[in-house]
């Protein structure tokens, strides 16, 4: 998504030349060039996709609204599957049409994943819950913090949910630190990913995520402190920049891996 203006042979390409061996894949580009297409195309360019996002969308009260988010999360998984990926990020869904019900909506995430985690499981796929900035609470998620994230993932086994850590959504928050040893602790960290806090945020916020260095987040404190709980796994960045979006993709690639380089260990 940080180079989404690439199309897919043209990410292939980019990331050979700029020496990334490791993607991570969203769902919409993979649909629109095809999902067995992309997967030989990642193969063919020695490329491992680390995750695929993104499922989840769980908290409509609706009964049909809700199979039909089941279904898509099922495909979701099959995806993941295909692509050779064993983690699907979850963005769990705000609060429906009306409802001021924080709790109610959280509970029917938890009855998603209890349907959904044993078929992920069956097919090699881990669940990873991405707790979102407050500020998306409303409309994108209702899960906003890693200990909100890991009470849901905590009443299922490790191997089926876990949990996202994403520095954009969580470098605020004091009590994070404690919370991702807690996850470490259990095996929950399924995903790590970078992107800076920048200010003023642009109207919407959702394409509001800075450039590693730009911003007021310490990557390397955070690298720090998921190591140190035990993540060996690779390092995503997922920028959602409009800025960046109009610039040449393979340019922004090779800023984006340089800045990597400067900015963590």
């Amino acid at each position: 998504m940080t180079v989404k203006q690439l199309s897919m042979p043209e990410l292939a390409d980019a990331c050979g030349r700029s020496g990334i061996v490791n993607v991570g894949l969203w769902r919409e580009p993979v649909q629109t060039y095809g999902l067995e297409a992309t997967a030989k195309l990642v193969r063919d360019a020695g490329l491992t996709v680390t995750t695929l996002c993104r499922g989840g969308f769980f908290t409509a009260i609706d009964a049909g609204e809700r199979a039909a988010a089941l279904d898509d999360n099922r495909r979701a998984v099959d995806e993941a599957a295909t692509l050779g990926t064993d983690t699907l990020v979850l963005v769990s869904g705000g609060l429906p049409a009306g409802s001021k019900d924080l709790h109610g909506a959280r509970e029917r995430i938890a009855d998603a994943l209890s349907i959904l985690g044993p078929y992920a499981e069956e097919r090699g796929v881990k669940l990873a819950i991405e707790p979102l900035h407050p500020m998306y609470a409303s409309d994108r998620c209702v899960v906003s913090t890693l200990t909100q994230a890991l009470d849901l993932a905590e009443r299922f086994p490790a191997h089926q949910v876990g949990v996202t850590v994403d520095t954009y959504h969580i470098w605020w928050d004091d009590n994070a630190p404690a919370q991702i040893a807690r996850a470490g602790a259990t095996g929950r960290i399924h995903t790590f990913q970078l992107a800076d806090w920048t200010t003023p945020l642009p109207e919407g916020v959702l394409n509001g995520r800075g450039q590693i260095g730009d911003g007021a987040i310490d990557m390397r404190e955070w690298q720090g402190y998921v190591e140190a709980a035990g993540y060996t796994g690779a390092i995503e960045v997922e920028l959602f920049n409009d800025e960046l979006w109009a610039r040449d993709g393979r340019e922004v690639l090779a800023e984006t891996a340089a800045r990597f380089v400067e900015h963590t260990d």
